[in-house]
């Protein structure tokens, strides 16, 4: 799951750009078989437990070493855990639902059994898809072969990015950062192969031998392709000396967090001196957008690097790099020798994986991530009832309450600034489990016989088209950036909201059969860190209304900035491989979160009659159970490739220090588990804000 450069912050590893929302009633698509029986869940498994670790010597060993012992890596997968179990049963649950529709080839035209069907069934049919070959992408690549210079190479770049192929120079719709209720345009920043744009520089045996693989892999596209193979390794030398000069461009991902740096309305006429190679009227031209005059340029430099490229960059090297990317962008969805290089480069370079996922299981996320509300109904329908939601509400709206007295009790902070601060909670929108206006996709047309990378093309040209016609519209606040069925959740600033899909609405977050201790453990530190994250390191500089304003003191500020460096601090020590450090700066918003949700959380806890009447359930007190249900949603095992990657460039830390570094924080934990001051899951300099 990968950061994107977007104003949602996610629990998970992943934050997701929210697609365009519009009203659209409840069509059912027909009854449906049951599901699959889902096994009861034990509310916190003895099993999982290592009772040879102490609790305050490593709680995340004592948690789930048990668990850890008894599970391998599925096949396929580079990481399994908690949230993979829990999405697992939930994509049973797709499945089925995927099954049923494919079966049926007469449904009526348009309607979402006929769109769920089409496309699960073509992504399942492999002989139709090497039948097909290149020629549903055909398109995209007999436009790069016709750029002949500068301005029609520059229409093949809009081409390729309407297409869903990141070459560089993304253009959208965007909530103005200091006027969210607006859609403004915006140009950001990608066209990268590697992770993270330090893979083009880092020194080592580890990285020379990424770099080499990569090249490789490049060069094994472009065969695919067509081209023979020594013309495809020269060329795929070109194609990462040009993504090394656009890396070189690329700010840092810890550098991105001030959003203060990343707003930068930009007026037309000023464009050209910013990029004075890039057609501009041509290039709006091109992505069919509405009148504007003003575009938020993300990073500045970059644009001027990319366009001096334009022309510093030969013409064959940057078709070679457009056609690399398209077939990268849509290895998946074309024949196999390219989902064969894609998974060996991505999975098994940078994983070591060494197996494919069941196809039906890539199927059914493919069809998730495409057909988005189309198939979060029939979910919903399936495996989401309304008591549900309704328990969950009120689960919000206790830690709601909790933080709102929370905050009035921080001795760091002014009175001016508190108001301020229980302003924005009480003004927070609360999205739980399912949009109540689902996502229109009535003109998306998905034909019985197209094939799968057709299909693919058609949702993509679709999204982007809804996208940047959303420019110079109000924004609509009721859109979902998540679906129904994603085991995550996330605080946008730019909406002030907290989102929880009803895919993380069950076990080892919510389990109705569980004692609130470990209900509120789980699900609540989810809830307490979304809420967190509306006053983290980037969350607080945004008001109520969703607007980058500075509404705090200046010394409360100070006092902030202050115990956040304390966050860094911790993390900057934490070293989940070898020789890889966590980036402090990097994941302080979700490290803060994460301490503040779990204290938020615990506090509420303490209002239930369970913690009240203290009483021992299976051998552990009320406050024990809660913190071992936190550290038990944590649970996971990954290969080394998989953590190194997450420590390089994701801003959330790995599993194991989002329950050591917070817990060793919490006094509430020492007094829970009884630990001596001098243990090491007490730290002696505690990191403390919410």
């Amino acid at each position: 799951m990968n950061p994107v450069r977007f104003a949602v912050r996610a629990l998970g590893a992943a934050a997701l750009t929210a697609l365009v929302v519009a009203s659209l009633p409840f069509a059912a698509t027909g009854a449906r078989a049951a599901g699959p029986a889902v096994a009861t869940v034990p509310a916190l498994d003895p099993a999982n437990l290592d009772p040879t670790c102490k609790a305050c010597d490593d709680f995340y060993q004592f948690a789930t070493g048990g668990w850890t012992k008894t599970h391998a890596l599925p096949t396929g997968r580079p990481r399994w855990g908690g949230f993979d179990e829990l999405a697992q049963r939930n994509r049973d649950v797709l499945h089925n639902i995927l099954e049923e529709d494919a079966k049926v080839t007469n449904a009526p035209a348009g309607s979402d059994a006929q769109k769920l069907g089409a496309f699960y069934r073509a992504c399942m049919d492999t002989d139709a898809i090497e039948k097909a070959g290149t020629t549903p992408v055909a398109p995209l690549l007999d436009a790069i072969n016709a750029a002949k210079d500068v301005p029609t190479l520059v229409t093949a770049i809009v081409q390729l990015q309407r297409s869903g192929v990141n070459v560089g120079l993304p253009f959208i719709a965007t909530a103005d950062t200091k006027d969210s209720s607006k859609q403004i345009a915006g140009l950001a920043f990608g066209g990268l192969g590697l992770p993270d744009r330090d893979y083009y520089f880092n020194a080592g045996d580890r990285a020379d031998k990424i770099r080499s693989a990569y090249h490789d892999y490049v060069a094994s596209q472009l065969t695919n392709l067509g081209d023979d193979a020594t013309a495809s390794a020269t060329e795929a030398a070109a194609v990462i000396a040009l993504e090394t000069k656009i890396a070189d461009a690329t700010p840092k991902r810890a550098d991105l967090r001030d959003p203060t740096k990343t707003y930068n309305p930009t007026s037309l006429d000023k464009l050209a001196a910013l990029g004075p190679n890039i057609p501009w009227p041509a290039f709006f031209a091109a992505y069919h957008a509405p009148a504007f005059d003003t575009v938020d340029v993300t990073v500045p430099a970059y644009v001027t690097a990319y366009s001096t490229q334009l022309t510093a960059t030969p013409l064959d090297a940057w078709k070679a790099y457009l056609r690399f990317h398209v077939a990268d962008a849509y290895a998946n969805q074309l024949p196999k020798r390219f989902e064969d290089a894609n998974f060996g480069f991505r999975s098994g370079v940078l994983f070591g994986v060494t197996a494919q996922l069941p196809r039906w299981q890539r199927c059914t996320t493919a069809t998730d991530a495409s057909l988005r509300d189309v198939l979060g109904r029939a979910y919903v329908a399936a495996a989401f009832p309304p008591s549900a939601k309704a328990r969950a509400q009120a689960l919000v709206d206790n830690l709601q309450a909790t933080l709102h007295d929370d905050i009035g009790t921080l001795d760091w902070m002014s009175p001016q600034t508190k108001t301020q601060a229980e302003v924005k909670l009480a003004a927070f929108t609360k999205k739980v489990g399912y949009p109540d206006r689902w996502e229109d996709f009535s003109t998306l047309t998905i034909p019985n016989d197209a094939p799968y990378a057709a299909n693919a093309l058609a949702v993509q040209q679709w999204n982007n088209a809804r996208t940047i016609a959303r420019i110079g519209t109000a924004t609509n606040r009721a859109r979902w950036g998540m679906t129904p069925p994603t085991v995550n959740a996330y605080y946008n600033p730019s909406n002030n909201e907290i989102v929880f899909p009803a895919g993380i609405l069950g076990p080892p977050f919510f389990n109705a059969n569980a004692d609130d201790a470990v209900n509120y453990g789980a699900i609540g530190a989810v809830i307490g860190h979304e809420m967190t994250h509306g006053f983290d390191d980037e969350g607080r500089q945004f008001d109520a209304k969703g607007n980058l304003t500075d509404w705090w003191q200046p010394s409360d500020a100070a006092a902030f900035k202050a115990k956040a460096q304390c966050i860094v601090d911790e993390f900057d020590a934490f070293e989940p491989a070898p020789g890889q450090h966590e980036n402090g700066r990097l994941v302080q918003g979700e490290a803060i979160a994460d301490l503040g949700g779990l204290t938020i959380a615990y506090k509420a806890f303490e209002r239930t009659p369970q913690a009240k009447a203290h009483q021992m359930l299976d051998g552990y007190t009320p406050e024990q159970r809660f913190f071992l249900a936190y550290a038990q949603v944590w649970r996971s095992i990954a290969t080394e490739g998989y953590i190194r990657q997450i420590a390089a460039t994701n801003e959330h830390p790995w599993d194991k220090y989002r329950v050591l570094g917070t817990l060793s924080n919490m006094p509430e934990f020492q007094a829970a588990f009884q630990c001596p001051a001098t243990s090491a899951m007490v730290r002696k300099n505690r990191c403390q804000i919410w």
